[in-house]
């Protein structure tokens, strides 16, 4: 049975993109075939990420109004063999994704056989959040360590909680994880980011994973190749962590440097 997960946030600059194309490189080098979609209508950032710009003849909005079909739109990853990407459209806008579009689309690649498509949200609450969420199972919803992250994060758990297909359909909930980016446990410490006890007394969502700030990421993106394959960096620990975690697997928390305070002390306590 194919798994709809949606990473999503309300602020922009988040690490969404970032985040969808790690965590679904992650997926499919362990052997599931994964299919990740940009739900950015009119800006399209994954294909880039991803190092396939110059290969997007169709895109997710060509299949929703039936210009072309989801074999023809879909791209193969070029590092992975179970990884495709459905790009955005960059000329036309929100309004052109709809329910009834997006569900063709989901049952579409459940048809094609696979286990998981990742759904990578744009910013915001409007159109655009809200399809790419509608019909998720699960949410991985980022956050950096700053107040109005936060906040905005905390906003877009309302609208997982009342206005997606499981919501509406009083099904069981969506399974919310939380991701927080671009941590530093220096800047945490000098008082410049917020703490994880902070963050999780506004998102008391169960933490998936930590990834540390680091130039990495910029260095991956430029390159259009996902940080997961920077093999021993600490980005690419993290991301390999989350994806194992997701899947059930006991992944060891990594000390983030010399700071353990608060919760990730607790957290860590509680590994072996």
């Amino acid at each position: 049975m194919t798994k709809i997960v949606v990473v999503t946030s309300g602020k922009g600059g988040v690490g969404k993109t970032t985040t969808s194309a790690n965590f679904a490189s992650g997926l499919a080098l362990r052997g599931h075939k994964t299919a990740v979609i940009d739900f950015d209508i009119g800006l399209r950032n994954l294909d880039l990420l991803m190092g396939c710009e110059r290969r997007v003849v169709f895109d997710l909005i060509s299949v929703i109004q039936n210009e072309a079909n989801l074999s023809q739109a879909l791209i193969k990853d070029k590092h992975c063999g179970d990884l495709y990407i459905l790009a955005a459209s960059q000329t036309r806008d929100k309004t052109a994704l709809t329910v009834e579009g997006v569900q063709r689309v989901m049952d579409g690649l459940a048809q094609m056989g696979f286990d998981y498509v990742v759904c990578d949200s744009p910013a915001g609450i409007e159109t655009g959040a809200q399809m790419a969420m509608h019909f998720a199972d699960e949410a991985l919803v980022v956050t950096n360590p700053e107040i109005s992250s936060v906040r905005d994060s905390d906003k877009i758990v309302s609208l997982l909680r009342t206005v997606t297909r499981r919501a509406i359909a009083q099904e069981e909930p969506i399974k919310e994880h939380l991701l927080i980016t671009r941590y530093s446990t220096n800047r945490v410490t000098s008082g410049d980011m917020l703490s994880l006890d902070d963050i999780q007394n506004v998102l008391p969502l169960t933490l998936i994973g930590i990834v540390p700030e680091s130039e990495d990421v910029l260095a991956a993106s430029n390159q259009g190749t996902p940080a997961i394959y920077q093999k021993g960096t600490d980005v690419s620990d993290a991301y390999s962590d989350i994806v194992d975690r997701f899947l059930g697997v006991n992944a060891p928390w990594r000390s983030l440097g010399s700071h353990r305070g608060g919760y990730f002390k607790r957290l860590l306590s509680g590994w072996h």
